[in-house]
Order: structure tokens, then C-alpha cells, then sequence
């Protein structure tokens, strides 16, 4: 496999050449080899994610603090995220530290990486167009953003899931009861 070079606050780390994703994602691959299979932070979560932070781009934007040319980009890169074109390059898992901060990050790294190639820039490029935290983590805390995405992950699994499932089980439940009201049955006590 193929590497490049990225430098945060804590030095380099080689992330793959071709990865959406920063040093931060890639030394929380690095501290957290967990059960990377099958322990991933759930998709629900990440679009949680993708819906807040084009949310905030947006409000950003019409705060006069982030540039429109910046918020139409992370708003795009968000996009793909919701229709599942960037699933490989959220490869963390649920154990991780504090407040959620490495899948925070991840996400913030994720749209700006790929909005820069999107821009017509390249990954290994020294300067990106979007900075995951100055741009897309604008006004925004690991510790509302994580509690939030979650939230909004609950939320749309009980109006989009669980509520139709209950619905369909009293539906299926009362025709049953009325297909079989004739039928005579033995009550047992126990």
C-alpha cells in the first residue's frame, strides 16, 4: 500500500495515498484496532454528521464567517456522504475517547479532503482548499456536535424505522384479530 505524509499538532503520520481522511482519523485507526470489523461507528451517525455540518456551513455562511464558495463545497461533499460515496473512508469505531472527537474530526477531514478534490486540488497537496477544522468545524464543538449527531441519528431511525415497524405490526396485529374473530379456540391459564 501506498502512503502519504500528513502533519497535524502531534506530528506526521502516513495515511493511505489515497484516503479522504487526515492524521487525526489515522491515528485513531492506529490507538483504536478494536474489532474494526464489526465495531464501526454506525452509518446513522456519520450522516447524522453529514446533515449537521452542511447545516452549519450554511448558517456560517449567512453569519458572514465562511465564504459561499466554501459552504456550497462542504455542502456538496455532505450530499455524498447521504447517498453513501464516501462509506469507505469512515472506517472508525465506537470506542474511542472523550466526546467523540476522532469521529468528529474524521467527518470534518472526510469533506474537506474530498471538497479540496473536488476543487481541482489533490490530496497530498501542502494547503487544501477547505481546513477541516478553520472551514467545516466552524463554530462547532466536539462536545455539542457528537451529543448532536446523535440526536438527530435517534430521531431519524424512530420516524424512519421504528415507528413504521410498530405501525405495520398494530396494522397486521388488528387485521389478524378480525380475520380470526370466528375461530374458537381452548384458553389455557397458563
Amino acid at each position: 500500500m501506498e502512503y502519504r505524509i500528513e502533519k497535524d499538532t502531534m506530528g506526521e503520520v502516513k495515511v493511505p495515498v489515497d484516503a479522504y481522511y487526515g492524521a487525526q482519523t489515522q491515528r485513531s485507526i492506529d490507538n483504536f484496532k478494536i474489532a474494526q470489523d464489526i465495531n464501526r461507528m454506525p452509518k446513522e451517525i456519520i450522516h447524522a454528521f453529514a446533515y449537521l455540518k452542511k447545516a452549519a456551513a450554511i448558517t456560517n455562511y449567512e453569519a458572514g464567517v465562511l465564504p459561499k464558495e466554501k459552504s456550497d463545497l462542504i455542502g456538496k461533499v455532505c450530499d455524498e456522504i447521504l447517498e453513501n460515496k464516501l462509506e469507505a473512508y469512515f472506517p472508525l469505531v465506537v470506542w474511542q475517547t472523550g466526546s467523540g472527537t476522532q469521529s468528529n474530526m474524521n467527518v470534518n477531514e472526510v469533506i474537506a479532503y474530498r471538497g479540496h478534490v473536488m476543487n481541482g486540488g489533490k490530496l497530498d497537496d501542502k494547503d487544501k482548499f477547505l481546513h477541516p477544522n478553520d472551514d467545516v468545524n466552524k463554530s462547532q464543538s466536539s462536545n455539542d456536535t457528537f451529543p448532536t449527531a446523535m440526536h438527530i441519528a435517534a430521531y431519524k431511525i424512530l420516524v424512519e424505522k421504528t415507528i413504521p415497524g410498530i405501525e405495520l405490526l398494530r396494522d397486521t396485529l388488528e387485521e389478524k384479530s378480525k380475520k380470526y374473530m370466528q375461530v374458537v379456540k381452548i384458553g389455557r391459564t397458563h
